[in-house]
C-alpha cells in the first residue's frame, strides 16, 4: 500500500556538503557561489553547505578545508534568492557556537546528526537551533545498525527535543528498499512530525530506496547532483526528479536546469566518476560509513593492504562515524597480523 504524504516533497541538495568528501574538502568560494546560484535558479528548496563532516569538521582527523566553511556559507547565502542554505552539525564535532555563527550569516536550516543509537546527545543542539529560529531536523545516521524499534525510540527523543522532522540516514548505503519501507513506515506511524530519507548508492539502490521512502510518506528528501557524495555518492538529484515526474510528483524544480547543472557545472568539479567501484561496493556490503573510503584507501597504501580488508574489519567491529581514528589502528593491526603469519 502506498502512503504518500499530503505534504509537499522538500529536497535538500547535498553536493556541497556530502560532496565535499569527494573533493577532500577543497571547494573554493567561487565554486560554491556558481553552484548555489544555479541550484537556486533551478528552484531547489534547500542547499546544504559545510565541511563533509559538518560544522567544525575542518580538522586533521576529518580533513582540512581549503576555505573556512563560514566564508563558504556566507557566500552561499549571498547567492540565494529563494532557496534556504542548510548546514549539518554532528554534536562533538560542531558546537552551539558554530550554530549561532551560521545563523547570524543567514543559514536557515540545520540537520543535527547523531549515530542511530545516540540521539540523546542532540538535545542541546536541537533546542538551541529552535531558540535561534532555525528550521531544525534530526538526522539518525547509520540507520541500518539498529532494530526498527530502537530507531523509533531514538526518533521520538529528537522529536521531544524540538526536531521538526527526523531522517532515516543510510550513511553506509547498506539498506535495501524493503528495509527502507519498514523504517519510514514505523517513523511515520510513531511521530507527529515529518520523516526524511538520506541515501547512499553503494549498493546501486539509492534512487529505489528514496522512492520507497516517498511512497511510505517521507517528505524530506536528500539528493546530490551528479551523485556527488561519499562512497558511491548519494541519490542522484536529477535522476530522482525525472523519476518523480514520471510518477506524477512534481517537486517544483526545473529538471532541464538540474540536468545542465549536473553536466556543465558540477561534472567538471568531480575528480573521478561517481561510480560503484570495489571500494564503494564493499562499504555497502560491510555496512561502513561512506566517508571512510578515502581514509581506508590511504591507510591501505600506507600499510600495503587491500582497503577492502580494512573496510570489512571495520564493519565487523561496527565502527561508526566519528571513529575515523580507528581506520589507522585497524590497518596497523592487520599489517602486524600479516607479518606474524609470514
Amino acid at each position: 500500500m502506498i502512503r504518500k504524504s499530503d505534504k509537499p516533497i522538500k529536497i535538500t541538495e547535498v553536493c556541497l556538503r556530502d560532496g565535499s568528501h569527494v573533493v577532500a574538502h577543497q571547494y573554493t568560494e567561487e565554486q560554491i557561489r556558481r553552484v548555489v546560484k544555479e541550484l537556486d535558479d533551478a528552484g531547489i528548496h534547500y542547499i546544504e553547505v559545510s565541511h563533509g563532516d559538518g560544522l567544525g569538521g575542518s580538522t586533521l582527523q576529518y580533513g582540512r578545508s581549503r576555505v573556512n566553511e563560514m566564508n563558504l556559507i556566507e557566500a552561499a547565502v549571498d547567492e540565494c534568492k529563494q532557496a534556504k542554505i542548510a548546514v549539518l552539525l554532528i554534536p562533538g564535532i560542531g558546537t552551539c557556537r558554530e550554530l549561532t555563527q551560521v545563523h547570524s550569516l543567514g543559514a536557515g536550516l540545520v540537520r543535527v546528526a547523531t549515530h542511530v543509537t545516540e540521539a540523546d546527545v542532540s538535545a542541546q543542539h536541537i533546542s538551541s537551533a529552535r531558540e535561534l529560529g532555525m528550521e531544525t531536523l534530526g538526522f539518525l545516521m547509520m540507520a541500518h545498525m539498529a532494530p526498527v524499534k530502537t530507531l523509533v525510540e531514538q526518533a521520538k527523543l529528537m522529536e521531544s527535543y524540538g526536531a521538526q522532522a527526523v531522517y532515516v540516514t543510510d550513511s553506509a548505503g547498506a539498506l535495501l528498499p524493503h528495509q527502507v519501507r519498514e523504517r519510514i513506515a514505523a517513523l511515520r506511524d510513531s511521530l507527529n512530525i515529518e520523516v526524511g530519507f538520506h541515501g547512499h548508492n553503494n549498493l546501486s539502490v539509492a534512487v529505489a530506496n528514496t522512492i520507497a521512502a516517498i511512497e511510505e510518506g517521507a517528505t524530506r528528501i536528500d539528493g546530490s547532483v551528479r551523485c556527488l557524495g561519499a562512497g558511491a555518492g548519494n541519490t542522484q538529484t536529477e535522476v530522482l526528479l525525472a523519476v518523480l515526474d514520471r510518477m506524477g510528483l512534481n517537486a517544483g524544480i526545473d529538471l532541464y536546469k538540474m540536468m545542465d547543472i549536473a553536466e556543465n557545472t558540477v561534472g567538471p568539479l568531480v575528480p573521478k566518476p561517481q561510480e560503484i567501484n570495489k571500494g564503494s561496493l564493499v562499504l555497502g556490503y560491510a555496512g561502513v560509513y561512506s566517508s571512510f573510503l578515502l581514509h581506508a584507501e590511504r591507510a591501505g597504501k600506507r600499510f600495503g593492504l587491500d582497503p577492502r580488508d580494512i573496510i570489512i574489519e571495520l564493519g565487523k567491529r561496527k565502527v561508526v562515524g566519528g571513529q575515523e581514528d580507528m581506520i589507522l589502528d585497524v590497518a596497523s593491526e592487520l599489517a602486524q597480523a600479516r607479518i606474524l603469519e609470514v
